[in-house]
């Protein structure tokens, strides 16, 4: 994004309570805060972490044809979405190559499955513009309304196996009874308006609030006050990355992007291939043919860290490149994930990563890394 980065209403929050301010896809988000990407990492893990995540992008879709223009777009059927339920899914060029990789919520104008249906998508803030061009190229003479409601909208992440216990002190709404990908509307203390959605980016059970922007500030603040106790912390992007990572989660630019397919990132619940919609014959084609390369887990077997973009090698030949590497807070474990040819992608496999022009050795492992109990 060119010009000034942009800043969330949380920024002067974030500079006050000495968070570390990076640079990311157009705006000023914090990377950490004082106690660092480990311990922010952990409390998610074993609590709770509060994440700014207003940098979403939010596209509302209305009209009569809103569910037949986002199934020719979408690789997901929308029509299986239940009212108040949400789904991971992609939109794709022709190649097959992915636009972005929102989540697309059914919703209604109550909450009730009778009240007027409409779709709400979320998507990444670097791929925002470009994907809603791309929506918007595709209309053609579908009775339907785009409409970018960022600005209204504020959006926050609490994340952990505690996140429902500190929720459930601020909203008379039954989250205990929300499913995985659920989504229900209500209050916060009997006057924020706000959409509750059981979905996160961290592998841990969690909500997504979608609430009035001009809240943001206090509701962020009531947050942190009623899960002090608990020990629920305000969390960066740096432990974002490291608890998708073991999640198993791809990062747009890493594990996908306009050169890489659903099918080749191992995204095959996102695809609904028998129905219409555009890259369905690419994707198709692969499905049938095989890929020349398909995504893995890997674990170093010699203590390094791998990074994205080296270099990975089998039996002398460099066979594909990195995606994301790091060490694995809650395992202990030196992991990435890498593009390998499908002929070499079985469990066990030794590899080496090459680090600073000396090969390293390592294996292929199960994704995810990390399973939070909850899931297992």
């Amino acid at each position: 994004m060119a010009g000034q980065p942009r800043r969330t209403a949380l920024y002067d929050w974030h500079i006050k309570h000495g968070a570390r301010m990076t640079t990311f896809a157009g705006w000023e988000m914090p990377v950490q805060y004082a106690d660092g990407p480990l311990e922010e990492h952990h409390a998610t893990r074993r609590t709770a972490g509060l994440f700014d995540i207003d940098h979403m992008v939010q596209i509302e879709v209305r009209g009569s044809q809103a569910e037949s223009y986002l199934n020719q777009l979408l690789t997901y059927d929308v029509r299986r979405l239940k009212p108040f339920t949400a789904h991971y899914t992609c939109l794709c060029y022709h190649d097959g190559g992915i636009v972005d990789d929102p989540l697309v919520y059914r919703l209604a104008e109550d909450n009730e499955s009778e009240g007027t249906p409409y779709y709400l998508l979320v998507m990444n803030a670097a791929n925002g513009e470009k994907a809603l061009a791309w929506m918007r190229a595709h209309i053609n003479s579908f009775e339907v309304t785009l409409r970018d409601v960022s600005e209204q909208i504020y959006m926050l992440a609490v994340q952990g196996p505690r996140a429902l216990e500190i929720l459930s002190l601020l909203t008379s709404v039954d989250l205990a009874d929300l499913p995985r990908f659920g989504v229900v509307r209500g209050t916060l203390w009997d006057e924020v308006p706000t959409l509750f959605s059981r979905t996160g980016y961290t592998g841990e059970d969690g909500f997504e609030l979608f609430f009035p922007s001009e809240y943001a500030e206090q509701v962020w603040e009531r947050i942190l006050t009623e899960g002090a106790p608990v020990g629920i912390k305000p969390a960066g992007l740096a432990a974002r990355d490291s608890l998708r990572f073991e999640a198993g989660m791809p990062l747009y630019g890493r594990e996908i992007s306009p050169y890489y397919t659903p099918i080749e990132a191992n995204l095959r619940f996102a695809l609904s291939l028998h129905k219409n919609f555009v890259g369905r014959d690419a994707l198709l084609k692969q499905e049938l043919e095989g890929t020349t390369r398909t995504l893995i887990g890997f674990e170093m077997s010699d203590r390094s860290v791998p990074r994205h973009g080296y270099t990975v090698r089998y039996n002398g030949v460099d066979v594909g490149e990195v995606t994301t590497g790091m060490y694995s807070p809650s395992t202990g474990r030196y992991l990435g994930m890498a593009y390998v040819p499908p002929g070499i992608a079985h469990m066990g496999a030794e590899i080496e990563i090459v680090i600073r022009d000396r090969p390293r050795r390592a294996r292929i492992v199960p994704r995810p890394f990390y399973v939070p109990t909850y899931r297992s």
